[in-house]
């Protein structure tokens, strides 16, 4: 049973988070209901847009003594803002084009009463949050479904092609053989090479692309065998 106590305690958090959607010009607070106990924070009612709705959100969020926000606020677009699925994918999928950090043909989009599913994979989490913002503050938009996944695998691909590189500047073609394993922003290093400076440039060129934190050099040194020729 709620006491009176509490009461009076979650009546200063709702009229703050009320005042803080009411200072936000981004908002029409008029048509937005605030509950407030044990520091959960209940938004209700209806917004103009996917925008308006995020930008309430964000505003409750950054309330102090806000620990949880639960968001029951509906996006009803006004007859302006009406725009057809077709008109609406079709704006998205430019937007996404025109953005040169989400990788090109590797987001797609579905588009159902106004509602986007973003659908893909990207190596990074900035690439995956370019692309929910790129749609997000689209004209009709109702709501977002991010269903991007992040996978880094194109990080063992850019570690490998440094490695060649650098040995090839460096050493010319070799006999090295390196196998290059990632987990996330770790790479390991597995295999053989000719000499100690091949093992350290091939190291030095793992740590320098891009997205790599982590660096486990397990190569081995065999210097190639060197041929024996007849004495005349």
């Amino acid at each position: 049973m709620t006491s009176i106590t509490e009461l009076k305690s979650d009546l200063p958090l709702r009229r703050a988070v009320e005042q803080e959607l009411a200072a936000e010009p981004s908002i029409d607070h008029s048509h937005i209901g605030v509950t407030a106990k044990d520091g959960v924070v209940t938004l209700t009612g209806h917004v103009g847009s996917h925008a308006e709705k995020v930008a309430a959100e964000e505003a409750a969020a950054r309330v102090y003594g806000v620990r949880a926000l639960v968001t029951e606020l509906e996006v009803r677009l006004p007859g302006a803002a009406q725009v057809s699925d077709e008109d609406l994918a079709r704006a998205a999928i430019e937007a996404l084009s025109w953005n040169s950090v989400v990788p090109a043909d590797r987001v797609k989009v579905r588009v159902e009463d106004g509602w986007l599913t973003l659908e893909g994979d990207v190596d990074w989490t900035y690439q995956k949050t370019a692309a929910y913002n790129t749609v997000a503050y689209l004209k009709g938009v109702r709501g977002v479904r991010d269903h991007i996944e992040i996978r880094p695998s194109s990080i063992a691909n850019a570690v490998t092609t440094h490695i060649e590189a650098a040995l090839e500047r460096r050493f010319g073609a070799g006999n090295s053989h390196i196998t290059v394993e990632t987990v996330g922003d770790h790479v390991t290093l597995r295999g053989t090479v000719a000499s100690l400076a091949e093992r350290d440039a091939a190291e030095h060129a793992a740590w320098t692309t891009p997205g790599v934190c982590h660096v486990n050099n397990n190569l081995s040194v065999r210097p190639p065998r060197r041929r024996t020729g007849s004495r005349s």
